[in-house]
């Protein structure tokens, strides 16, 4: 018998209130080592903010996160992207003034805490497998908006993750463009990089994720294999004219 891949990240019974508001409700969450793992739902379900939760911008309200087995739950995004927890911005904002290799450098040696050589060297083999080689020393402001999104990419894989959070990489950009950054992310899988990737765009999202966790108003209505989960009742209710499916 096949022995059952370990969950890299887990959490247990989530809640997240913001005031009298709860934005996530007793939500019980797995990753897999290695798995590609995608959240969808409505505008307001909930997901972008069970993502800053597994990354560390937000502590939760009530329930645990837990990644290798160990209890996260009180510690930070930083002191998390040092475990080996990266994400991605909805918005890129790279750091204006510097060029994308120090872009990338600044994440690899801040937020991954790798020494001068150690980050010099991550962060070229991070550009390179981005498609930025080239575009090292153009100033970051200056990129369109796939480049913003590929350094965003690079940013998060300088720092050597085992888990990467991807928010919404592909809104904003064109079929061809979109299909790019599934290259990139694929080849981060085959790193052994695990994911989890909340994106709208469902037909991007399904040619990477083998597993879905659909949510509405907070609360996760059905997960499993794509095929099943997007047949739920529940979600087919949830979504109806909302475009996703």
């Amino acid at each position: 018998m096949e022995a059952q891949t370990p969950d890299v990240l887990v959490g247990a019974g989530i809640t997240k209130r913001f005031g009298s508001f709860t934005a996530v409700a007793d939500v019980d969450f797995r990753l897999g080592a290695n798995e590609a793992l995608g959240i969808v739902g409505p505008n307001g379900a909930g997901k972008t903010t069970l993502l800053n939760v597994l990354a560390g911008s937000y502590a939760p309200s009530v329930g645990t996160v837990a990644y290798a087995g160990h209890d996260i739950s009180k510690l930070d995004a930083a002191a998390r992207c040092r475990l080996g927890i990266a994400r991605s911005h909805q918005v890129p904002r790279p750091f204006t003034n510097m060029t994308v290799f120090e872009n990338v450098f600044v994440a690899s040696s801040m937020g991954g805490g790798h020494r001068r050589q150690a980050a010099y060297d991550g962060s070229i083999e991070a550009l390179e497998i981005c498609g930025m080689l080239e575009l090292a020393n153009r100033q970051a402001e200056t990129l369109g908006l796939l480049d913003r999104k590929r350094l965003e990419l690079a940013r998060a894989l300088a720092t050597e993750p085992k888990v990467l959070l991807l928010d919404e990489i592909g809104g904003g950009l064109t079929d061809a463009e979109a299909s790019e950054l599934v290259t990139i992310i694929r080849q981060l899988r085959g790193r052994g990089i695990a994911i989890v990737w909340i994106e709208h765009i469902l037909h991007v999202l399904l040619q990477v994720v083998e597993r879905l966790v659909c949510m509405d108003a907070g609360k996760v209505i059905a997960e499993g294999v794509p095929d099943v989960a997007l047949a739920h009742p529940a979600v087919i209710e949830a979504y109806l004219g909302s475009g996703v499916t």
